[in-house]
């Protein structure tokens, strides 16, 4: 009861936390739910069955937006560091692994294995496991959502002006939301599009530590930040460009919350 107690504090274990606006939310509802849905493929059958015991028959999909959905109480805006982590430019691979281990923040990064804690401690109450479980959801995908491994500085492409086919937006609003709306699918049609990972992809990211999914973020982010600069005007070729990028971090998004689920219950 020591770990849930100390991360859950301050929280109402019932039906009821807030979140930030959706901006700070990764994916936008639609994106968080593609990655619920893949990770629900990949599962393992003692996963299966200990995430229904803990939602019953509230798929991931539907429990990634759980924090969306109830974020009008200003008293847990506290809650808003936990859906990114700020990486400075200009790191390599060694560089973005040694400042994780430095960074004691709440972050998205710090409060993944946090929420494991809770969903592996017997301890934890079915309350706690439940919200446990919502949070790690979302904060998975949040991880996967290139622009949460973004600059402080420019408070992850928010303050990256931008336009997306004529209406102003910014860079952080294209990647959590419009980029994947363009595409014009359901949450259920997106991911039986692109949960086609290959044999080498599901041999890397089934080996691959938290650590490896945040670089892979940061990678992401670097190439964006490369390719789009302030009052650029975005449409088709933007588009035609990004998808791809997209769909590997939705994808990488449902696998990385699969591996986590699956270790959680092997």
């Amino acid at each position: 009861m020591k770990i849930a107690g100390k991360i859950f504090k301050g929280f109402i274990v019932f039906s009821i936390i807030a979140y930030m606006p959706l901006s700070a939310g990764a994916w936008g509802m639609l994106g968080h739910r593609i990655v619920g849905q893949i990770a629900e493929t990949h599962l393992s059958k003692r996963a299966k069955k200990g995430i229904k015991e803990i939602l019953g028959n509230e798929s991931l999909a539907m429990a990634s937006n759980w924090g969306d959905f109830i974020k009008s109480d200003p008293s847990y805006n506290y809650l808003y560091n936990w859906h990114f982590v700020n990486l400075p430019a200009g790191l390599d691979k060694q560089g973005v692994y040694d400042f994780l281990d430095k960074d004691t923040a709440a972050n998205v990064y710090n409060k993944i294995p946090e929420m494991v804690s809770v969903l592996k401690n017997e301890q934890s109450s079915p309350e706690q496991k439940k919200l446990a479980m919502r949070l790690l959801v979302h904060l998975v995908g949040d991880l996967n959502q290139p622009m949460h491994t973004a600059r402080k500085e420019d408070l992850g492409g928010n303050r990256v002006f931008v336009t997306w086919f004529g209406e102003k937006s910014n860079l952080h609003r294209v990647w959590d939301e419009s980029l994947i709306e363009y595409q014009q699918l359901s949450y259920t049609e997106y991911a039986a599009a692109i949960n086609y990972p290959n044999n080498e992809q599901l041999r890397v990211w089934r080996d691959s530590s938290l650590k490896d999914f945040v670089y892979g973020s940061y990678l992401a982010c670097n190439k964006i930040y490369e390719t789009t600069k302030p009052e650029d005007k975005l449409s088709y070729k933007y588009n035609f460009d990004f998808v791809g990028l997209l769909n590997d971090q939705l994808l990488k998004g449902g696998i990385c919350l699969a591996n986590i689920l699956n270790d959680i219950y092997k």
